[in-house]
C-alpha cells in the first residue's frame, strides 16, 4: 500500500499529511491496552457497583421487556447495528419498512395522520414541536405555554431551546392559567407527569380559536386505553416509545415520537419515510421530501435534527408488530390495574392518593416523612420518586409499568406502612384488594378507536414468524456486516463485538437515569474516566457527555460559547463564520442558536480563503461569536493555516468552534485544544466506534477549554431542575448506555492502538486515493498532494460526456455488492470516499476493482459501444426480476448486469427493487404502510 502511495513508511505518510504545526509529538497516554477479556472483566467489576433496583420512579422512563426475540435478533444482531442511514434507499428495505411500521403505529396511537422516522428523546421532541408550532401557527405571539404538569427534563430543555430564539416560556396549569391569546401554542401532557388525565378538548379549542397550535406529550401505551390527541384536537403530539421494549440505559438511546396533522407535514422535522415505486412500478420505501434536510437547507433548515433513533424506533416497532393492538391493551391494562391496586391499598393504609383519575402513576402527600419512606423502599429493592412542590409540600410519586408484580406492590405498602392504627400493612391483600379493585381512567377519555389495523401487526405472533419476518428484513439491507460502506464524513467502521457485548447487562441496561446517586457509582466511574480520556485524546479541559448526537453537540457547544459572551457583558455578539466547507449541520445548528450566519468563501484547493475570512472577521468584529470550522475539513483536505485561522477570529473576539466529525483522522496525530480550538463535539459514533444504527443511536459529547467549562449543559438534581446554560437532552447524561462502548474501545486500543488506527485510516484513504486517481481525477488534496482520511472524486465530466450521474454511479455500486460513497456532499455531483481502518487491503482492493470496472463501462459510452439513456448504469441496481424476465431487449447481457465479477456468482446481495422514484414519491407523499392489495399486486 505504502508504495502504491509512493511513501517510504507510513511515519513518512503521515509527516506529508497533517501539518507540523498541529503536530501531536508525544504519545498518547491513556495506559496499556487491554485484552477483550481483561476489558470485560474490568466494566463488569465498575459495571457491578451500580444497584439495579426495581424502578417506580417514572418520569417518562420505565421497566420495560425486551422481548429476547427481538433483544438477540434486532439489538444484538450487527445487520442491523451496523446498518447506515437509509439514503442509498435500494439497499434499506428492510429497515424503511420496521421505519414506516413505526410510523404507522405512531399515527394510529396518536389519531394524527402522518409521524416522523423518530427523534433523540421525548424533552428534544417537545422543542422540536414547540419550534414547529411557532412556524405553522397563525398567532404571533412569541410565547409558549408548558403545563406545569410536564416532565420536569421536558420543562428544562424547551427552556434551553427557547431562550436564544426569544420566546418567553410560560409555566402552569392550562385549565385555570392559560391565556390561548398570549402564546403561539402551548404543550400538555397526558396522561401527566403527576399520573392525572385530564380532558384537554376545550383548551385546545380556544387555543385554535386564538391561532395557536396544541402540542400534547403522550404516553403510546397509556394511548392504548384513553382517547387519542388527534381525536382531542391536538395539532402535535409528542412522547418516548422507550417503554416498548427497550431498556432505561441509564437515559438512553430511546426513540421519541413526533406525529402531526397532514396539513403541516412539511414543516415537520427529522426523517420521514415514504412510499414510492421502482422503475417496475412496484411499491418501494424511500425518505421522502429530502429537500427538508437541513445539509441541504443550511441556515433555512427548520432543525438541525436530522438524525432518527433508528435501531431503536425498530425495536419499539418490532415491540408492537409481536404484540399486536391486543397484545398491547392486554399489557396496558395489567399496568393500569397493578396501578388501581397499589393505590387502592395505599387508602387502605390512611394515606391520601392523588389523582383522582391515572393510568400507571400515582402521587401521595407523605409530609415530614418522605426521607423514612423512600428508604424503607430502597431496602425493600425498590426507588420512588421523591417530589417536592413548588409550595414546598413533599410528596412521593410511583409509576407501575410491565415489569411490576404484586410481589413489588405489596413491598411498596410495607414501605410506606399504615397513617392509622389499623390496619396494619400486613393485614392487606393483593388478591383481595385485586378482585375490589375497578378502572381509574376518566369515562369520558377511554378509546373507542382502533389501531394498528394493518395486517403486519397482527401475523406475526409466533416466535417463529416473528423471527422470520424480521430475517426477512435484515436480508433486503445492505450493512457493514456485509461489505465496507466507504462514505465520507461517516467513519463506517468496526463496531466490536466486545464493545458491544455489556449493553445486554442489567448493570448497564437496566438503571433510572434519575436514580440515586449512590446506586450509579459503575456509571458514574465509568463516566469520570471516559470523560478524561476524552480530554486527554482532544487537549480539552471538561466534556460534556450529555448531547445525544452531533447536532446536539453541535447546538450544545454554540450555547457554550453564547452563554460565555453573555457573561463577559457581550449580549450582542451574534455572528457565526461558516466556511463553505464545513459540516452540513452547522449552519441550522447556528440558526437555532439565535446566530446570523455568514458563510467564509474556499479556494481552489479546498481551503478556507485567509482573505475573506479576516475581512469579514475583522469587519464584524465588534458582533463575532464564534467560527465553525471542520478539520479536516470535508473536502478530505488538513488545512495547513488552522492555526492562523483561530488566531484570526480569537483576535476579532470570536471563539472556534470545531466540528468534530472528522476526529477521526486526529487521535493521536494533534489535538485540536492545542491548535486553536475552544470547543468540539466528538463524535462518539464514528470516531469512537458506537455503531450507526442505520440512522441513530449516537452521542455528541463536546469538549471545551476551561474558559468554557462552567458553561457546559446539565441537570442540578433528579428531578430535572437545570443547572449552568440549562440541558440540551432528557438525560443527564444523553445516551448514557452506549457510553460502554467507546470506553470499551478506547481500553481496547490504547494510547498506541488509536494513533496507529489514525495512520492506517489515513494510509487507506490515500491508497484509494491513488488507486482510484488515474480513472476519476481528485477533487482536492493537500499542499503535499496527500488527501486526510477521505477523498472526493470528481464525477461532474461524466455527465456531459457519457450522460452518467453521480446517482448512476452509486446505483451500479449496488450490483458489485457495495454501498455508495457519500453522493454530492460537500460537492454537488462528487463522490466522497473513506475507507476507515478497519478495512482490510483486499476489500479496499475489491471496492477499488469495482470503481474502476463501472469506469470503463462509462467509457463504453463515451467510445459509442454503449448507448445514453440505456446502459447498465442507467437501469442500475438489477434485480433477480431482471435476470428472470423472459424477454430481454437491453444492449448488455443479463450476466453483465448482475454479476460483473466472478465471485458475484457464489455470494450476491440481490436488491429486493429497482431504482426508485423520488419524484413520484415526493408527489404523492404515503408515509404508513401500504395496504395490502399494493404489496399483493406488486408481487403478482
Amino acid at each position: 500500500m505504502l508504495a502504491a502511495v509512493g511513501a517510504a513508511s507510513l511515519d513518512a505518510l503521515i509527516e506529508e499529511t497533517v501539518p507540523q504545526d498541529i503536530r501531536q509529538r508525544e504519545a498518547l497516554d491513556l495506559g496499556a491496552a487491554l485484552s477483550e477479556r481483561d476489558a470485560l472483566q474490568k466494566l463488569r467489576s465498575i459495571a457491578e457497583n451500580n444497584k439495579v433496583l426495581i424502578s417506580m420512579i417514572g418520569q417518562g422512563y420505565y421497566g420495560a421487556i425486551t422481548p429476547n426475540v427481538i433483544a438477540r435478533n434486532i439489538l444484538e444482531n450487527p445487520a442491523w447495528y451496523t446498518a447506515y442511514t437509509p439514503y442509498q434507499s435500494e439497499i434499506s428495505q428492510g429497515r424503511l419498512e420496521a421505519l414506516l411500521n413505526f410510523q404507522t403505529m405512531i399515527a394510529d396511537l396518536t389519531g394524527l395522520e402522518i409521524a416522523n422516522a423518530s427523534l433523540l428523546d421525548e424533552a428534544t421532541a417537545a422543542a422540536e414541536a414547540m419550534a414547529m408550532a411557532r412556524r405553522v401557527a397563525r398567532s404571533q405571539a412569541q410565547a409558549f405555554f408548558v403545563d406545569r404538569d410536564c416532565l420536569p427534563q421536558t420543562i428544562a430543555v424547551v427552556r434551553t431551546r427557547a431562550e436564544p430564539l426569544g420566546w418567553r416560556v410560560i409555566v402552569g396549569d392550562p385549565l385555570t392559567e392559560l391565556e390561548p391569546n398570549a402564546v403561539f401554542g402551548a404543550l400538555l401532557q397526558y396522561p401527566g407527569c403527576s399520573g392525572d388525565i385530564r380532558d384537554f378538548g376545550p383548551v385546545i379549542a380556544a387555543l385554535h380559536s386564538a391561532g395557536a397550535v396544541a402540542v400534547m406529550a403522550a404516553d403510546p401505551l397509556a394511548l392504548t386505553l384513553i382517547t387519542a390527541p388527534g381525536e382531542l384536537g391536538a395539532d402535535i403530539a409528542v412522547g418516548s416509545t422507550q417503554r416498548f421494549g427497550v431498556p432505561m440505559g441509564y437515559g438512553g438511546p430511546h426513540a421519541a415520537y413526533i406525529a402531526t396533522r397532514s396539513a403541516h407535514q412539511r414543516s415537520l422535522p427529522g426523517r420521514l419515510v415514504g412510499v414510492s415505486v421502482d422503475s417496475r412500478g412496484r411499491p418501494a420505501y424511500r425518505l421522502a421530501l429530502q429537500t427538508r434536510e437541513q445539509h441541504i437547507r443550511r441556515e433555512k433548515a427548520t432543525s438541525n435534527i436530522c438524525t432518527a433513533q433508528v435501531l431503536l424506533a425498530v425495536m419499539a416497532s418490532m415491540y408492537a408488530v409481536y404484540h399486536g393492538p391486543e397484545g398491547l391493551k392486554k399489557i396496558a391494562r395489567r399496568v393500569h390495574h397493578s396501578a388501581v391496586v397499589l393505590a387502592g391499598g395505599l387508602k387502605a393504609l390512611g394515606w391520601t392518593v392523588t389523582p383522582q383519575h391515572f393510568f400507571d402513576t400515582i402521587t401521595v402527600d407523605v409530609g415530614d416523612q418522605q426521607a423514612q419512606i423512600l428508604q424503607r423502599a430502597v431496602e425493600h429493592g425498590i426507588n420512588l420518586r421523591r417530589i417536592v412542590t413548588a409550595q414546598g409540600k413533599r410528596c412521593i410519586g410511583m409509576s407501575c409499568d410491565e415489569t411490576t408484580t404484586p410481589v413489588v406492590i405489596e413491598a411498596v405498602w410495607r414501605s410506606f406502612g399504615n397513617v392509622t392504627e389499623r390496619p396494619a400493612a400486613a393485614d392487606i391483600s393483593y388478591a383481595t384488594l385485586a378482585k375490589q379493585s375497578s378502572d381509574a381512567l376518566p369515562a369520558a377519555l377511554q378509546r373507542q378507536s382502533a389501531f394498528l389495523t394493518h395486517p403486519v401487526f397482527h401475523r406475526h405472533r409466533s416466535e417463529t414468524e416473528m423471527l422470520r419476518y424480521m430475517r426477512r428484513l435484515a436480508d433486503r439491507d445492505l450493512a457493514l456486516d456485509r461489505s465496507m460502506i466507504p462514505l465520507g464524513s461517516c467513519t463506517m467502521k468496526l463496531n466490536a463485538t466486545a464493545e458491544m457485548i455489556p449493553l445486554s447487562w442489567p448493570e448497564i441496561a437496566d438503571l433510572h437515569p434519575f436514580a440515586p446517586a449512590d446506586q450509579a457509582k459503575g456509571y458514574a466511574e465509568m463516566i469520570a474516566d471516559l470523560s478524561a480520556k476524552l480530554c486527554a485524546i482532544t487537549g480539552f479541559d471538561a466534556v460534556s457527555l450529555q448531547p445525544n448526537s452531533g447536532a446536539q453537540g453541535e447546538y450544545a457547544g454554540l450555547l457554550a460559547i453564547r452563554a460565555w459572551h453573555r457573561s463577559k457583558g457581550q449580549e450582542h455578539r451574534n455572528v457565526c463564520l461558516i466556511p463553505s466547507s464545513a459540516h452540513g449541520t452547522n449552519p441550522a445548528s447556528a440558526h437555532m442558536a439565535g446566530m446570523e450566519v455568514m458563510v467564509v468563501s474556499c479556494n481552489m484547493r479546498g481551503d478556507v480563503d485567509l482573505v475573506d475570512l479576516r475581512a469579514k472577521a475583522e469587519k464584524h468584529a465588534e458582533d463575532l461569536a464564534v467560527l465553525m470550522i471542520t478539520y479536516p475539513s470535508t473536502h478530505g483536505v488538513f488545512e495547513p493555516q488552522i492555526r492562523a485561522i483561530c488566531d484570526i477570529v480569537h483576535r476579532c473576539g470570536g471563539q472556534v468552534y470545531l466540528d468534530g466529525a472528522n476526529l477521526n483522522a486526529q487521535v493521536g496525530l494533534a489535538r485540536p485544544g492545542d491548535y486553536g480550538a475552544d470547543v468540539s463535539h466528538i463524535n462518539l459514533h464514528k470516531t469512537f466506534c458506537i455503531p450507526h444504527g442505520g440512522g441513530g443511536p449516537g452521542v455528541g459529547p463536546i469538549g471545551v477549554k476551561a474558559h468554557l467549562a462552567p458553561f457546559l449543559p446539565g441537570y442540578a438534581d433528579p428531578q430535572g431542575n437545570a443547572v449552568g446554560m440549562g440541558p440540551v437532552a432528557a438525560a443527564p447524561f444523553g445516551s448514557a448506555s452506549i457510553l460502554s462502548i467507546s470506553w470499551m474501545y478506547i481500553v481496547l486500543m490504547g494510547g498506541h492502538g488509536l494513533t496507529a488506527a489514525t495512520a492506517a485510516a489515513i494510509l487507506n484513504a490515500n491508497y484509494i486515493a491513488a488507486r482510484l486517481q488515474p480513472h476519476y481525477p481528485l477533487l482536492f488534496t493537500g499542499a503535499s498532494g496527500r488527501v486526510a482520511h477521505e477523498c472526493i472524486l470528481d464525477t461532474r465530466p461524466l455527465k456531459e460526456a457519457a450522460g452518467v450521474s453521480v446517482e448512476d454511479i452509486a446505483k451500479r455500486l449496488i450490483d458489485y455488492g457495495f454501498h455508495a460513497p457519500t453522493m454530492s456532499f460537500p460537492v454537488a455531483g462528487t463522490l466522497m470516499v473513506e475507507p476507515t481502518e478497519s478495512e482490510s487491503k483486499l476489500e479496499l482492493d475489491r471496492f477499488c476493482d469495482a470503481m474502476i470496472a463501472i469506469r470503463n463501462e462509462i467509457r463504453a459510452i463515451e467510445d459509442g459501444k454503449m448507448p445514453r439513456e440505456n446502459n447498465l448504469l442507467r437501469n442500475a441496481p438489477h434485480t433477480v426480476l431482471d435476470l428472470a424476465q423472459e424477454r430481454w431487449d437491453r444492449p448488455y447481457s443479463r450476466v453483465q448486469a448482475c454479476f460483473p465479477v466472478a465471485t458475484l456468482a457464489v455470494d450476491k446481495y440481490w436488491c429486493p427493487v429497482n431504482r426508485i422514484d423520488n419524484v413520484y414519491g415526493d408527489r404523492n407523499l404515503f408515509c404508513s404502510c401500504p395496504p395490502l392489495a399494493d404489496l399483493q399486486q406488486a408481487a403478482e
